[in-house]
């Protein structure tokens, strides 16, 4: 998972309604500075539209995301997911994704599942739900006695909080919506959200200028 979270300092979480839309939208993530993509499995259309990213826009990184079963990690594969992420994470979970040969991102929200993951040899993570868990300040506390563990944090994040996320050091990206408005999706604003995702992709380098001054 090293490797997707050193993408980009943000990793857009999707949930679509129209599988139609994925290809476009992905397009202007990518144009936008964002190649990692996470699409939840929370809409029925959710696979075919990884399926349909996976084939038609090759320089995009397409995973899926709100794992719950080992039975979604194979459907996940199976559509060309090139890696998973999970809200939690059970043992019999956790086996189907390691089994899976792609990266994943098992989620934790306490020290004791962090401790539990990194002595199973898993050392990148979601942190969910980053703010009603406790936000930034509690990353920041992990960050001495487990040094080793390193965080996407996604929940509750906007661009303002995403700036606090990214100047920890045991963060290597966060997973956020802002940058997909729903009535930019709605209406196929695909420069909008183009726009929004260059912003984005610029948060930890330049400390992060919108790009919409039409509001989200």
């Amino acid at each position: 998972m090293t490797d997707i979270l050193d993408l980009a300092p943000v990793l857009p979480v999707v949930v679509l309604h129209d599988a139609a839309d994925a290809v476009p939208l992905t397009r202007a993530l990518v144009a936008g500075g964002l190649r990692a993509v996470e699409i939840t499995l929370r809409t029925h259309g959710a696979l075919e539209a990884i399926a349909e990213v996976a084939a038609e826009v090759p320089e995009a990184v397409v995973g899926a995301g709100t794992v719950l079963r080992p039975a979604q990690v194979e459907a996940a594969i199976g559509a060309g997911a090139g890696f998973l992420v999970s809200p939690g994470w059970t043992v019999r979970l956790l086996d189907a994704m390691r089994a899976s040969g792609v990266p994943f991102l098992p989620g934790v929200s306490t020290a004791s599942e962090v401790m539990t993951l990194l002595e199973l040899g898993v050392r990148e993570m979601k942190f969910f739900p980053a703010e009603a868990a406790g936000g930034a300040a509690y990353l920041r506390s992990l960050a001495a006695p487990l040094p080793t563990a390193r965080f996407c944090p996604t929940g509750g994040i906007g661009e303002e909080s995403a700036r606090t996320y990214l100047a920890l050091p045991n963060v290597g990206c966060v997973g956020g919506t802002w940058m997909l408005p729903p009535d930019a999706v709605r209406g196929r604003d695909w420069a909008r959200v183009e726009r929004l995702a260059r912003a984005a992709s610029r948060l930890r380098q330049h400390g992060g200028d919108t790009g919409d001054p039409g509001g989200a």
